[in-house]
């Protein structure tokens, strides 16, 4: 009984010294990313040359109507091989207009990878001097979907915010 007891207290001691040794913080990434300027920056940025995708698209999809409803018009008045090759020419246009789409897609996606990308070694860098600066040896990431393992720890959005200037 007595060997069980002293293995009790063993183990308490033990426990108490990984909680006391391991200290845990929290952080929610998400919104420390957001609330960073350069994150609005990126979304006007992002927001104007999306616009200026949306712009030339409309103007190439206004073009292809143009042209649809004056070869429609004219249809009757050319012969059929005529009006053949203007519905190779229109689908070969769409096709196109559809390449367009899907260029200015996958552009927008990879500008704001690029953008965002020193955006988050930014904030991972303050944290992590942070973290330094508070002893805090684990941070666990409290944005939806991470994954929060431990909801005591100590929230360092707030010092995060401040050292950044926010």
């Amino acid at each position: 009984m007595k060997n069980i007891k002293n293995f009790l207290v063993a183990i308490i001691l033990v426990m108490v010294g990984f909680t006391t040794q391991a200290q845990v913080a929290h952080i929610n990434s998400e919104a420390l990313v957001a609330a960073m300027p350069e994150t609005k920056a990126m979304g006007e940025e992002l927001k104007a040359t999306g616009q200026g995708f949306d712009t030339e698209y409309k103007a190439q999809a206004n073009a292809l109507q143009a042209k649809l409803k004056k070869y429609q018009a004219e249809a009757s008045t050319k012969t059929n091989e005529e009006n053949e090759k203007r519905q190779v020419e229109i689908a070969e246009i769409q096709q196109k207009l559809q390449q367009y789409l899907t260029s200015a897609r996958e552009e927008l996606q990879k500008k704001e990878f690029d953008l965002l990308k020193p955006i988050i070694e930014r904030a991972q860098n303050a944290i992590k001097e942070v973290a330094k600066t508070k002893g805090i040896k684990y941070v666990m990431d409290s944005a939806p979907g991470k994954g929060l393992i431990v909801f005591e720890g100590e929230d360092l959005l707030p010092a995060v915010k401040a050292k950044l200037g926010i």
